[in-house]
């Protein structure tokens, strides 16, 4: 519907899955699984929950009547007491045991534990086809001698795959992150109403062992191996804080790569994807902004604040909980991992088709390589008997020259000057034969041989990817 907001994320930015993942439907839908994961284990553990009745819940898990749920929402003023009512509807025989024992939190937090490791685990996925495609590109220009850059003024030579290794080792430090945060993860469990278990002691007769054994039941059937040792209503908030933090994080590595791409493509070295047919400007036809690049950091921008939320949050749940956390969380949790994932779609799709404009790269090397040749040059200097302090102050006074002349538009004529000065004891031409940019990248190539050989072990058997952004 056009006359009713609809966020970007969904609209415009999100992938399918994920948009999937995080709906209303998903979301009821968990609740019901853990309701049937609870009354499987009542039922196993002996309490009056029947076979058939545990049946009918699980055969009615997709059958939500979301109209019933809404306008007994709007009656009761609770989310969950209205959609155990809406369940009870669909499994009338099971109406009087849904949620037996539990508080509301079991289905909440549970089923957003759940949500955000499947998203976390996709965001994985992504986050390796980046690193693929990244690979590819550092292995095909690894020896390309291109000019290196220190506070963004001319340094010495690196190499254009080398710099991709810079980008890739900051997204590999978000893998160990987010294998980290996927390797803490746990379930909330069924612990009742302050985490005491009080409400199934009283249900199973004071026998402990049942409640741990119902617990691990429940963990078991999501795939978790086990529930927070202790909590309050709620699992700790502190987790919510470190899963924005790990999607912050990889907010932070996207943007440096995309707004270095960014300030080469200013310089025609390098390019984003450009289609056939795409517009950059309405104003000045012949543009070609990095208008992808610039979503990146946009968002990159949204998700590191949106972590904030988190840290918030943690900071002030009181005693056993409050309710100030749960209008919070339904928006900056799904929209932090829509955000991180529109982020890494655009990711794929930039570093699938990145364009090195050899040319022009190698026309900015040789603009500089002068300068930066000038250290070998003083050597051989030497080597040919030339006093070094002698010939130091030659290449300091010709490339003050040479500067001021490049300031005027003029080209790089510091080997010429040398040369002229007569001081220095080798020819123009010998000069110029020392400008081979591949003697100035030190160890690039077999940098980037190594960090590869590291990186490839880690990509298994991930191909390179891109994904169809929609705008």
């Amino acid at each position: 519907m056009k006359d009713i907001y609809e966020s970007p994320l969904s609209s415009r930015y999100a992938s399918e899955y994920m948009l999937k993942l995080f709906s209303q439907t998903t979301r009821i839908e968990t609740w019901r699984r853990l309701w049937v994961a609870l009354a499987r284990a009542e039922h196993k553990l002996g309490l009056p929950v029947t076979e058939d009745q545990v049946r009918e819940l699980e055969e009615n898990i997709s059958n939500i009547d979301f109209e019933a749920a809404a306008k007994r929402e709007k009656e009761v003023r609770h989310d969950v007491m209205a959609h155990v009512y809406a369940y009870g509807l669909a499994a009338p025989s099971a109406a009087g045991i849904i949620h037996l024992g539990a508080t509301s939190c079991y289905v909440t937090d549970n089923a957003d534990m759940i949500l955000y490791r499947d998203a976390m685990r996709y965001l994985r996925g992504e986050l390796l086809g980046v690193l693929a495609n990244l690979a590819s590109f550092a292995e095909q220009y690894k020896a390309t001698p291109t000019l290196g850059y220190t506070h963004y003024q001319p340094a010495q030579l690196v190499t254009v795959g080398k710099r991709a290794t810079l980008w890739m080792q900051d997204l590999l430090l978000d893998l160990d992150e987010m294998d980290f945060v996927l390797s803490s993860m746990k379930l909330l469990g069924c612990r009742g109403t302050t985490g005491t278990e009080a409400s199934f002691m009283e249900l199973f007769d004071g026998d402990g062992a049942k409640i741990d054994e119902m617990n691990r039941m429940i963990c078991g059937e999501f795939g978790f191996d086990a529930a927070f040792a202790v909590s309050g209503q709620t699992y700790p908030r502190k987790f919510d804080s470190r899963i924005l933090n790990c999607l912050s994080s990889l907010a932070q590595s996207l943007y440096r790569m995309a707004n270095d791409i960014r300030l080469l493509q200013h310089d025609r070295q390098l390019e984003e994807p450009f289609e056939k047919n795409q517009i950059g400007s309405s104003a000045m036809a012949y543009k070609r902004n990095p208008m992808r690049s610039e979503r990146i950091c946009s968002l990159a921008r949204y998700l590191m604040a949106d972590a904030m939320n988190g840290s918030m949050t943690a900071s002030v749940q009181w005693l056993e909980r409050t309710l100030d956390d749960s209008a919070n969380r339904r928006i900056s949790l799904p929209e932090g991992f829509l955000c991180a994932d529109a982020i890494l779609r655009l990711a794929q799709n930039v570093t699938n088709g990145l364009v090195v404009n050899e040319k022009i790269v190698d026309r900015t090397v040789r603009e500089y390589l002068p300068f930066i040749a000038t250290e070998n040059l003083l050597m051989e200097g030497v080597k040919r008997g030339g006093d070094r302090q002698q010939l130091h102050e030659v290449i300091r006074s010709c490339s003050m020259k040479a500067t001021a002349a490049l300031k005027e538009g003029e080209p790089n004529g510091l080997l010429r000057l040398l040369a002229d000065t007569g001081a220095f004891p080798m020819s123009l031409e010998e000069m110029e034969a020392a400008l081979d940019p591949r003697a100035y990248v030190g160890r690039c190539p077999e940098q980037v041989d190594a960090f590869l050989g590291s990186v490839r072990k880690i990509l298994g058997e991930t191909k390179k990817s891109d994904a169809e952004i929609n705008v």
